[in-house]
């Protein structure tokens, strides 16, 4: 289990949104690359040094301050749409390889690259977006890659550190007291609200997407 690629994006127009750029145009970096905790949402502020978030209502922060998305699952869509698809095409800042990064659980902790690099918590999963979909440029994508139901996982940084291409990807804690994988997430903020009461038990969701799971099972609260 290793980091394949580390993407820092390179600000674009946005035309998708009333926004005047999108960091989603993420590509390889060479040489390690610093990782700081991101601070509150609000400002751009995200994990890797170089990168930013624009739409910093939607974007950045500490729970989001890290996205990573699998090698093997950009490869399946290579295949699916017929285009070669590059390690951050899909805004990803670690294109990881040899770990089914959407049966991990919301919790569970990496260390990348030893003893000195940084350890990163899985957050929440990513939701995908309009800008997303114009940057893809592919009919019906938002519908698409939501039925797929493998988004990657956003991380918070626990520890800073550095990393680069090629470390290795280490599994240091996975929660006990719950199932609730990224995908399994996913699902339930999209296609299957069914499985939102199985949410409560993952604690480290974002605070945010918590209480937005509580108000949803009881709208009427008292």
């Amino acid at each position: 289990m290793h980091v394949l690629s580390v993407n820092v994006g390179r600000p674009q127009p946005n035309p998708w949104k009333s926004l005047e750029a999108t960091g989603i145009d993420k590509r390889p970096v060479a040489g390690p690359v610093a990782v700081t905790a991101a601070g509150p949402k609000g400002t751009g502020a995200v994990g890797l040094a170089g990168d930013r978030a624009y739409d910093v209502r939607n974007h950045g922060g500490t729970h989001q301050a890290v996205y990573a998305f699998a090698r093997e699952d950009l490869d399946r869509w290579e295949r699916e749409l017929g285009r070669t698809l590059p390690s951050g095409s899909f805004g990803e800042n670690l294109t990881t390889a040899g770990y089914d990064v959407n049966e991990a659980l919301i919790g569970e902790r990496w260390r990348i690259g030893g003893s000195a690099g940084p350890v990163l918590e899985v957050s929440c999963p990513r939701i995908p977006c309009v800008t997303f979909a114009g940057w893809l440029g592919e009919q019906g994508w938002m519908k698409r890659f939501t039925r797929d139901a493998r988004p990657g996982p956003y991380l918070r940084v626990v520890e800073p550190g550095e990393l680069a291409a090629g470390d290795t990807l280490e599994v240091v804690h996975r929660p006990g007291h719950h199932a609730v994988t990224v995908s399994l997430s996913f699902r339930a903020f999209t296609t299957e609200p069914e499985l939102l009461p199985r949410l409560l038990d993952a604690d480290a969701l974002p605070p945010e997407d918590l209480a937005a799971v509580r108000k949803r099972l009881d709208p009427h609260p008292g």
